[in-house]
């Protein structure tokens, strides 16, 4: 069933993405300025069920590509959120229907709300990952056959341009060097899909499972009752450690924030290592859970997920982990998302502790 997206639920939807976001995805308080601003100017926005897209839409996902930290100071405007969406249009020779988000990650869970509002069409509730993660290529409809390509780009000064590349790592390849080149943040329109295939290689669901955690905190808050038990258990994870941060190490290097923090505990510390989003959680030896499934950072007290960027000493915190879509556990999406990939000699450790046996993608 359809439903409509207001700007009082911004804030929620915010909130939920940047738990999702595991860390990166974008400041999420910038994401929901965008999206109050088109909301307020151009109206609600109809989200509608991956089921209610018809077979011949055309769909394409918007949204932020670049390092999370540089966009703190690099604020997007409506009209650079919407060219690659309308230069990619023109490009096909065709009309697009829908606006789906890549990620459901921070900002780019309400980038595609603004674009949704500018450009009068229904949102998909649904997304490519059910998560955040750093490279374009990263997103399930990857695994489906779907090409990245042609992907629109455009900057704040009001450069566009459309990339075709041989495959998807290429098209990451070539548009991180552009966003490199255009300041280190730049928006993208990509994944051309049908309705058809939509329905088949997207997340469903996501938007509302980001209003749910938001609302959530909200009401755990309201309760005065345990806001971060209560995102355990919507997300159907653990919480594994808790301490202040001690150490955080940052740098925005070839259009990444990438970088470590440590977190002291009462008996023992907890290092994470973070290429925009979480990648690895471990103390010592011991590896609580890694890529890909969900690392989130929130703050002890509220529940507030804490971005990457957003990681300050003296923090008090508490960290979670939380299953990911299933899919990405299969040998050829670990192969794309997995330790190996970020050049860890780890196998993959799912949320619970189980270990997978990253090559053949079975459990161990």
């Amino acid at each position: 069933m359809s439903w409509t997206l207001t700007a009082d639920r911004i804030a929620e939807l915010a909130r939920g993405a940047a738990v999702l976001g595991t860390g990166g995805g974008g400041d999420p308080y910038i994401g929901s300025l965008l999206a109050a601003q088109a909301l307020a100017e151009h109206g609600p926005v109809t989200v509608v069920s991956l089921d209610e897209v018809p077979d011949d839409a055309l769909v394409l996902t918007v949204a932020m590509m670049g390092a999370p930290t540089v966009m703190v100071e690099k604020l997007p405007s409506l009209e650079e959120v919407i060219a690659p969406v309308h230069a990619l249009g023109t490009y096909l020779g065709r009309p697009v229907t829908h606006v789906a988000c890549a990620e459901i990650g921070g900002v780019n869970s309400t980038i595609p709300v603004a674009a949704a509002a500018a450009l009068r069409l229904p949102l998909v509730d649904a997304d490519g990952m059910g998560r955040a993660f750093p490279e374009l290529q990263m997103v399930l409809p990857t695994l489906y056959g779907v090409t990245a390509s042609p992907l629109a780009f455009g900057d704040e000064k009001g450069n566009v341009g459309v990339l075709n590349t041989a495959d998807n790592h290429w098209t990451e390849r070539i548009a991180r060097v552009a966003c490199v080149e255009m300041g280190c943040s730049i928006m993208i329109s990509g994944f051309p899909m049908s309705g058809a295939v939509a329905r088949e290689a997207l997340v469903p669901g996501s938007l509302k499972h980001c209003l749910a955690i938001g609302s959530g905190i909200t009401a755990a808050r309201a309760a005065k009752t345990d806001a971060v038990a209560a995102t355990v258990e919507l997300l159907g994870g653990r919480e594994f450690f808790s301490g202040k941060v001690v150490d955080v190490e940052r740098g925005t290097t070839a259009g990444f924030a990438r970088g470590r923090a440590r977190i002291e505990g009462a008996e023992s510390s907890l290092d994470l290592a973070f290429q925009n989003e979480h990648l690895i959680a471990r103390s010592g030896d011991e590896v609580f859970v890694t890529t890909p499934d969900l690392i989130i950072v929130l703050d002890a007290e509220s529940g507030e997920p804490i971005t990457t960027e957003g990681l300050r000493y003296g923090q008090r915190v508490r960290v979670i982990a939380a299953p990911s879509d299933p899919r990405w556990h299969s040998a050829e999406a670990l192969a794309m998302v997995g330790p190996g990939y970020f050049g860890y000699d780890l196998p993959s450790h799912r949320f619970d502790g189980t270990v997978e046996r990253t090559l053949e993608g079975v459990t161990a």
